[in-house]
């Protein structure tokens, strides 16, 4: 639902280059030791708080990894009901057109996993018991290697579902990996290897997404609703617009690749402790 990008992007600029030099750089710094590329997952979950944030955080990662032939899923935690500008439009259309489009971002992915949608109103996401047992029970239920989500230590950050999506991830996998907790699902317990932030605050891992900008991108303009609110794309035909978006997230994917020295990458913050 947000680009971190977009905040201090400007929204129209005659040359899409010039825009690319001036995008931001999305986490609030960079570690001093910076690992990269984990093993390929054989099962990846990635937790978003609404449709599109998979795609902005992860696109390119989770893309590399469906070509490598990772099973991708995605659990989406909000329906995306207050995600347009439209005061007209009507939430319950919105919710059905953002599950298709996230549908169709996660199939211009190559993701052949679940797409679940828990559901919770967009805007009013909280980390509370039950929605830490659903997420506890999607994570014992498929069982991923590797979990992605929101970082939900980043600071300054205005969302509060973004900062709620992120705690989800962290406390469902506590919850998923202990086989005390939440007895009734009669789920075996999983323990996933490893755990990447996105949107982090200090970034300590790179993945090389370089090759993959352009399924990222396919993704991201799957999200057709998101174009005027998050993209800054005023019209669907307006060429320009759409480079200027282009230019801002392949400028970002080259800010993140730079730090191991790569192409292009998605930066995270690790933790492989779990």
């Amino acid at each position: 639902m947000t680009d971190p990008t977009a905040a201090n992007a400007p929204s129209s600029a005659a040359d899409p280059a010039a825009d690319a030099t001036t995008a931001p750089v999305v986490f609030g710094s960079v570690a001093a030791s910076v690992s990269a590329n984990l093993t390929v997952p054989k099962r990846v979950l990635a937790i978003g708080a609404h449709p599109d944030d998979v795609e902005f955080g992860c696109g390119a990662t989770l893309a590399k990894w469906a070509c490598a032939g990772a099973v991708v899923h995605h659990l989406i935690c909000t329906d995306g009901s207050k995600g347009t500008w439209d005061a007209q439009q009507n939430p319950a259309e919105l919710v059905m057109m953002r599950q298709q489009e996230q549908r169709a971002a996660a199939a211009a992915l190559g993701a052949t996993g679940e797409v679940v949608f828990l559901g919770w109103t967009d805007g009013e996401l909280d980390s509370g018991l039950r929605q830490r047992w659903e997420v506890a029970y999607w994570i014992r239920r498929l069982r991923p290697d590797v979990v992605i989500g929101h970082d939900p230590w980043k600071r300054y950050r205005l969302h509060p579902d973004h900062r709620h999506a992120g705690l989800l991830t962290v406390e469902g996998i506590v919850a998923a990996r202990d086989p005390l907790f939440f007895p009734e699902q009669n789920l075996e317990h999983h323990r996933p290897t490893a755990l990447l932030l996105y949107e982090a605050d200090e970034a300590d891992h790179v993945e090389d997404v370089t090759g993959f900008a352009g399924t990222k991108l396919a993704a991201l303009f799957a999200h057709t609703s998101q174009f005027r609110s998050t993209m800054k794309i005023e019209d669907t035909d307006a060429g320009e617009q759409r480079q200027i978006f282009t230019a801002r997230i392949v400028a970002r994917l080259g800010q993140h690749g730079a730090i191991k020295g790569f192409t292009h990458g998605e930066a995270f913050k690790l933790i492989a402790q779990l």
